[in-house]
């Protein structure tokens, strides 16, 4: 989720990122915010509004905030807040948010290495973006920030180019996606509902998460 804001010749969107659970420091929250704002500046792409031409540009910032209750994440009525728990163990051994366009999520710990592009790609769907419906990208180069695991690529863009495709290792390493063009195009941020040049991008999900590692609790 964020805010889109219309600056001169840019569209500027804020998100800003606020971590809690065991496994959240400052050290991987500033992780997660340099991933996001750089893939997600990549494509430093032109949209049309009104008949004027932006570059979609996003701003990031982040904090750890380890004693954030659930009464902060109720109340918040900021669009640029995005709240995610960040724990050694997750029920599906997964990371997810919880919904297209939301603010809100769950973050495993192992999934957020360095390079992995999963806070990336979970960012996405807090701006509303969906996994696309075909899964088969070979001969189609580079794969866009939205494809998930599992997704049949090119031979140099798999686990292991060497291993026939969807075999084990024969599918795509998440560290090869990318923020394509597309990708922006997708947010169709000439479709939201400005009022003096700013927009609300996503919803309020608002959802705090407990801890998986201590039961069936949600």
């Amino acid at each position: 989720m964020g805010s889109a804001e219309i600056s001169e010749q840019q569209l500027i969107i804020y998100s800003h990122i606020i971590t809690y659970g065991n496994a959240a420091d400052t050290s991987i929250t500033q992780d997660i915010r340099d991933e996001i704002e750089t893939m997600w500046n990549e494509p430093a792409t032109p949209v049309k509004i009104d008949g004027e031409w932006y570059v979609v540009q996003f701003r990031i910032t982040a904090e750890w905030s380890p004693l954030l209750t659930d009464i902060d994440i109720f109340q918040n009525t900021d669009p640029r807040n995005n709240y995610f728990r960040i724990e050694k163990f997750a029920r599906d051994n997964i990371s997810f948010v919880d919904g297209l366009g939301c603010n809100t999520g769950y973050f495993l710990l192992e999934n957020l290495y360095k390079g992995s592009t999963t806070a990336a790609h979970e960012y996405g769907h807090t701006l509303g973006l969906e996994h696309p419906d075909d899964l088969d990208l070979r001969g189609k180069g580079v794969p866009g920030i939205m494809y998930p695991r599992g997704t049949l690529v090119d031979a140099q863009y798999q686990y292991e180019p060497d291993k026939p495709a969807g075999v084990k290792g024969g599918t795509m390493h998440p560290m090869y996606r990318r923020v394509l063009a597309d990708d922006i195009r997708q947010l169709r941020l000439h479709k939201l509902s400005y009022t003096n040049g700013k927009a609300i991008l996503g919803d309020f999900t608002s959802l705090w998460h407990p801890d998986h590692a201590e039961g069936d609790v949600e």
